[in-house]
């Protein structure tokens, strides 16, 4: 028979207190303790019995219990060799999981998924993230295009609305143009800190992202594209003018920098915030230069 859920708070004691497991601020460990938002989030990531998944981060098993009780199979990442012995005691009911010991930023998932999951099989990403982290693991998975359907991580509210925003709003910015060129991003529900323990110092919200297929904008070189959005939003309430006059000042001069905005239709007084994805590619079409 199996045990009551990891994600209680009297298991989760219970579980930490046998082993004798101390929190690792430097890993940003925090135990989710609510099964019901565990459900959500597996239903929010569209895990049935078909699919195979991916977890970074498995602490002591909550999300990956669930995750096993939901799809085919599970493959969870794990640094920290102190929960290893762990998730053997909690997950032993389930034949369908492999933990890995290894960081995330170093493994070849790509490898990983040829091993671990049948061909053609969907995949899909789920994970309570390190707050600490987030942004690197999160654009390692996409740009490493790797053939996954979606990720669906518990991440940090603000960095989440980060990532999902829209022009003209306060939380758009480079990071929101990076994560939205490979995937449909959206917030899918926002989560109290009093569900993890420790607890932290800020809600979480769970963000769902759809890999994209295609980009959504036609770009030459990624890097540059990239690169020079990051200019725009170098100083936020500066214009693009002063913002690209900076980035290029080792190459061009504010002539220069305003022939290539006119010939993009871009009006050098706005702001980065306001410039749809478009428009930066339009940009970058124009300052390009091989």
């Amino acid at each position: 028979m199996r045990n009551k859920a990891v994600a209680t708070p009297t298991r989760t004691k219970e579980i930490l207190d046998t082993y004798g497991f101390a929190f690792k601020k430097s890993l940003g460990q925090n135990f989710l303790i609510d099964v019901n938002i565990l459900k959500n989030i597996i239903e929010h990531a569209g895990i049935d019995r078909e699919s195979g998944a991916i977890e970074i981060g498995p602490g002591i098993g909550a999300l990956t219990e669930q995750l096993a009780i939901h799809a085919d199979r599970v493959v969870a990442f794990e640094i920290d060799q102190r929960l290893l012995p762990i998730l053997e005691n909690t997950l032993e009911a389930y034949q369908n999981v492999s933990v890995i010991n290894q960081d995330i930023l170093q493994a070849d998932v790509r490898e990983v998924m040829e091993l671990k999951f049948k061909e053609g099989q969907p995949v899909k990403v789920v994970a309570n993230l390190p707050y600490y982290i987030t942004t690197p693991i999160l654009m390692k998975l996409l740009m490493d295009r790797l053939p996954v359907e979606s990720i669906t991580v518990m991440i940090q509210k603000e960095v989440a609305e980060r990532m999902a925003a829209s022009p003209n709003s306060k939380s758009y910015g480079s990071l929101s143009i990076a994560v939205q060129y490979y995937t449909e991003a959206e917030v899918a529900m926002t989560v109290p800190k009093t569900v993890f323990m420790p607890q932290p110092n800020v809600d979480s919200s769970v963000l769902h992202l759809k890999m994209r297929h295609v980009p959504p904008v036609e770009v030459e070189n990624e890097e540059f594209f990239f690169d020079l959005v990051q200019a725009t939003f170098g100083q936020r309430r500066k214009t693009l003018m002063n913002n690209l006059a900076r980035h290029f000042k080792a190459t061009m001069d504010k002539q220069q920098i305003r022939v290539r905005l006119d010939a993009a239709g871009i009006d050098p007084g706005r702001r980065g915030e306001s410039l749809s994805m478009e428009e930066f590619a339009e940009l970058a079409r124009h300052f390009y230069e091989k």
